[in-house]
């Protein structure tokens, strides 16, 4: 970036568009605090309500039926002169793709949660995301008129989550048992809170204005922890200047070594101007955003796609920052994917409508449109050559699927089209094809991600779905070893069939898979059929006696005969097919299932009741070990039938308070005797 424009950022109150991210844990008010800010700076005649289903952000159907967000909105307004684009990030753990493909090019996060010990480690996870890019973060303690104990407690319990340290900034007013307003710390100015109006100035008493010099030096002593010439001032007891202490706070939040704390009330907009403040004078601009991600100083145009969306009628929308240059519509673009396209359409992401307009600048947020080759996550340029990525984010491995079948068969191309639109929107969804049924297996973050998946299909795409649990990857092998003979003899009129094979078929040990071989001598079966007598032995092989593909055996063809006329390649295929499936049953076959060794990680208050639950689902507990660079968390290890690990997601969310996760790695196969198997063997045999 260049020198001047740093320059420019570094000083308190930088100008331009900024992009602030709305982030935190699930259901701890950052829709509501959207509202509230749409209302309090006049982009909203006044602010929706989640509960009644009014609200600007999560105005999709999935949203307003679940009440909750299931994907990120963004919406712009101006506060003194200045725009604002605020990213409202859902909060589950379930769509938190959405929220880390957009964080890398935010300018700062606002950290919405409230006083619940509860929901400290899904804030934890939420703090480490912001810590590891580098992002400047208020936090913003919200439903402050709950609040039922100090909030200096308060902030001791939410310290852990966090690994710089939270300053408070404001500290309450108490009235009885009510928070009745604040004082701002920096400010030194007391201010008392007005349902749906701006708050207003008091006069402090001389119980408060004990407690605020106190606060204050608590929040000096912090700042000083980075600045000399604060700590001389503070230990010569010299009332450090008002501007000063601004400057600290800017740029010792810029820096990541503090966390400042604000309180409110997002749905009476409570604390609302007083954040919008923090944003304005602290928050950096797109200049500090562009190097914290190593922005060159170039002419050409560069923006960081946060978002892809499928409208139902008007195509493709990208959602970009632009963190250097112009963008102009009709502009020709090129990707870091690889990509290239012709901007159709500069929207203004916006409540209501979006706005269109005919270009954009550094550190706009806009929505491009008809990009069809551009992806969430690539880097855009208006250069020649394609840029390098700024940034790679990789979707969490998925923990949860269902198999799809379109209700109405001649609706499968449409759902292969929809489920490909929805994983672009959404790359923590995957789909794969299973070869075996010929099903489509969608893929995804938990219950609800699946669910709100379905529902897009046929609100947004028109497609209805039947569902069930994919099968699992049961397989069989054998234990004898026997020698077959397979014939296939069929005359009718002309041309007969004629194929003549002798196999021997023994197990191999586990892990082997399958094994062809030959050793024909005086050309018992002519060279040109060996290749089909293999693709018949794998057609046998496909479903053995149990009902499942049959692995670790050795077929190996030893003798046969033909006939000059009458043999063919079907003939010899057909010849092995039957070989094969005569033997097996013979050859004692035995069912194996598949074994995963999974990995959990959990808050530590979690792991006995994790433990329990790995038990119960005939997992073999392989150790447990305190979570590398977490505190309070552990990781669990244990090895687990396939068969088991189906919802086991369901059960480490409601153990965790919805923060827990797992990943599962596929280890080895293990028979399966006895009445287990028979109830496995009889239930496929049903189902097919």
């Amino acid at each position: 970036m260049g020198q001047d424009a740093l320059r420019q950022d570094n000083l308190r109150s930088p100008r331009g568009p900024r992009c602030i991210a709305l982030v935190g844990p699930f259901q701890s008010g950052k829709t509501s605090l959207l509202e509230a800010i749409l209302a309090r700076t006049g982009a909203i005649p006044k602010a929706g309500s989640v509960e009644a289903g009014t609200t600007i952000g999560d105005s999709s159907p999935e949203a307003r039926s679940h009440r909750m967000s299931v994907g990120m909105t963004a919406a712009t307004t101006t506060f003194m002169g200045d725009s604002y684009t605020f990213i409202d990030c859902p909060g589950s753990v379930e769509f938190a793709h959405d929220m880390r493909a957009a964080l890398p090019a935010v300018d700062a996060a606002v950290v919405v949660c409230e006083a619940d010990e509860r929901k400290l480690p899904q804030l934890q996870i939420i703090m480490r995301e912001l810590e590891d890019l580098g992002i400047p973060r208020f936090l913003f303690l919200n439903k402050i008129d709950k609040a039922n104990k100090r909030i200096r407690e308060t902030l001791a319990t939410l310290q852990p989550a966090s690994r710089t340290p939270l300053v408070l900034r404001q500290i309450p007013i108490w009235k009885g048992d009510l928070i009745a307003g604040f004082v701002d710390l920096a400010l030194e100015r007391a201010f008392v809170y007005r349902e749906h109006m701006a708050s207003e100035v008091i006069d402090l008493d001389a119980g408060d204005l004990d407690r605020e010099k106190e606060a204050r030096l608590t929040m000096l002593e912090k700042l000083a922890d980075h600045d000399d010439r604060l700590l001389e001032q503070l230990l010569e007891d010299i009332p450090p200047p008002r501007d000063a202490v601004f400057d600290d706070l800017a740029s010792e939040l810029r820096e990541g070594q503090i966390c400042p704390v604000l309180l409110g009330c997002a749905t009476r907009e409570n604390g609302v101007l007083r954040l919008m403040k923090a944003l304005r004078h602290e928050a950096p601009g797109v200049a500090a955003t562009a190097a914290r991600l190593g922005v060159s100083d170039e002419k050409t145009a560069l923006a960081y796609i946060m978002k892809t969306t499928h409208l139902q009628h008007g195509g493709k929308l990208s959602l970009a920052r632009i963190l250097r240059g112009h963008i102009t519509d009709g502009d020709t673009v090129h990707s870091s994917g690889g990509g290239n396209g012709r901007v159709s359409g500069i929207l203004t992401p916006n409540t209501g409508a979006d706005a269109k307009r005919a270009s954009a600048a550094a550190g706009d947020t806009i929505s491009l449109g008809k990009l069809d080759a551009v992806h969430t996550g690539d880097t855009l340029t208006t250069g020649k050559t394609a840029p390098a990525s700024l940034v790679d984010v990789a979707a969490t491995p998925p923990v949860l699927a269902t198999a799809l079948a379109a209700t109405d068969r001649k609706d499968d191309v449409k759902l292969g089209q929809a489920l490909a639109r929805l994983v672009e929107e959404d790359p923590s969804l995957s789909v794969v094809h299973n070869p075996l049924t010929h099903e489509m297996v969608l893929w995804g973050q938990g219950e609800m991600h699946l669910r709100v998946a379905v529902e897009r299909l046929q609100d947004r795409f028109g497609v209805s779905v039947k569902q069930h649990a994919p099968p699992v990857g049961y397989q069989e092998t054998i234990r004898k070893t026997i020698t077959q003979r397979g014939r296939h003899k069929k005359q009718s009129g002309g041309h007969g069939q004629f194929g003549d094979v002798v196999l021997d078929v023994k197990p191999l040990p586990r892990g082997s898979g399958f094994a062809f071989r030959e050793k024909i001598v005086g050309g018992a079966v002519p060279k040109n059929y060996i290749g089909a007598v293999e693709e018949g032995v794998g057609d046998g092989l496909a479903h053995g006696p149990l009902g499942f593909p049959v692995i670790d055996i050795e077929v190996t063809l030893t003798d046969g005969s033909y006939h000059s006329v009458d043999s063919s390649d079907q003939a010899f295929r057909t010849a092995a097919r039957i070989g094969v499936t005569e033997a097996l049953p013979q050859c004692a076959p035995v069912l194996l299932e598949p074994i995963h060794v999974v990995e959990i990680v959990c808050p530590t208050d979690a792991t006995a009741k994790i433990n329990s639950i790995l038990s119960g689902r005939r997992g073999q507990i392989l150790g447990f070990d305190t979570r590398e660079g977490w505190s309070g968390w552990d990781l669990v290890r244990a090895m687990m039938p396939e068969a088991e690990i189906g919802d086991l997601i369901v059960e480490v969310r409601s153990a965790t308070a919805g923060s827990g996760g797992f990943t599962r790695q596929f280890d080895h196969m293990a028979e399966v005797t006895g009445r287990a198997a028979d109830q496995i063997i009889a239930a496929h045999r049903a189902a097919a």
